[in-house]
């Protein structure tokens, strides 16, 4: 098996845990919102998504019937390769899951609605590119539905707006969303950088563990402020009402110009399905 094979073969393996299996993480986070949600409507909720999540690990089968779409986060090491065979390996992983865990076939094209079948297309599966100087390669897969995905939002604010302008934005778009992506959600911040890069920088704040806090204390501060205040919403689990709207807000950052205050929201559901890998040159795994 040669190294792109491992990416192929990690790629499905990681698919596979991601659409299966919660990080340790979101589901401490879940078993915790249970034991302290006070309001009966919630507790209702939290239990049932606790009992699916032990039925799914239990039964082999996705936690949820909306598999998403596939996202992979890629970060390269030392080793020169191929972008293109990369891709085209992460592809071919995403067309074996497709048939084989099953995943549900969402990916259609964006106006004539017809679906590909295997949930792959026109720049489908997404594929982010980073760059390190370790020894291996590292790939995340982050599966994510359209319930929570629609409710993604983007501002530019004023740089005036400050951040309060910031928690305004954001506290906004999670009343907007209500119970449509299946809280209790994680909330993914991107402020800075250009508009595009502030809707990267959202999804990818997705990838930090929950309770994990930014390193800049002013932005842990913003994310702490955040959550109290998404909570205070009293939306609750589904949307039912309660004290747990929200498991954990993570931010990212990036200077911006001057004149411009860019800001993405990216709500993520309870199901937050991430899992990574990460492969040496010598052709050995470590699943995380």
């Amino acid at each position: 098996m040669d190294f792109y094979e491992e990416i192929e073969e990690a790629g499905l393996r990681l698919i596979r845990k991601s659409v299966i299996e919660l990080p340790s993480d979101i589901r401490e986070a879940l078993t915790k919102a249970y034991r302290t949600e006070k309001e009966e409507d919630g507790r209702l909720q939290l239990k049932a998504i606790l009992d699916n999540i032990k039925l799914a690990e239990r039964l082999g089968v996705p936690i949820c019937q909306d598999t998403g779409i596939l996202y992979f986060y890629v970060r390269l090491g030392k080793k020169p390769l191929s972008l293109v065979r990369i891709g085209e390996a992460l592809a071919a992983a995403t067309r074996k899951a497709t048939v084989s865990i099953p995943l549900r076939s969402n990916a259609v094209h964006p106006f004539s609605r017809k679906n590909s079948g295997d949930n792959t297309g026109f720049g489908i599966p997404i594929v982010d590119w980073d760059a390190s100087e370790d020894e291996y390669l590292e790939i995340t897969a982050l599966p994510k539905g359209a319930g929570s995905e629609n409710r993604s939002a983007f501002r530019s604010l004023l740089p005036s707006d400050g951040i309060a302008g910031v928690k305004e934005f954001v506290i906004d778009t999670v009343i907007k969303a209500g119970g449509g992506p299946c809280p209790p959600s994680v909330v993914g911040i991107g402020v800075g950088g250009s508009p595009d890069l502030a809707m990267k920088l959202s999804k990818r704040a997705l990838l930090r563990p929950i309770g994990l806090r930014h390193q800049d204390p002013e932005i842990a501060k913003l994310e702490e402020e955040l959550l109290a205040g998404i909570n205070a919403t009293g939306i609750g689990p589904s949307g039912l009402g309660g004290s747990t709207t929200s498991l954990g807000v993570n931010a990212e950052i990036a200077f911006c110009h001057t004149a411009s205050l860019p800001v993405g929201v990216n709500i993520q559901c309870w199901a937050a399905r991430k899992a990574s890998a990460r492969i040496y040159e010598d052709g050995h795994v470590i699943y995380m």
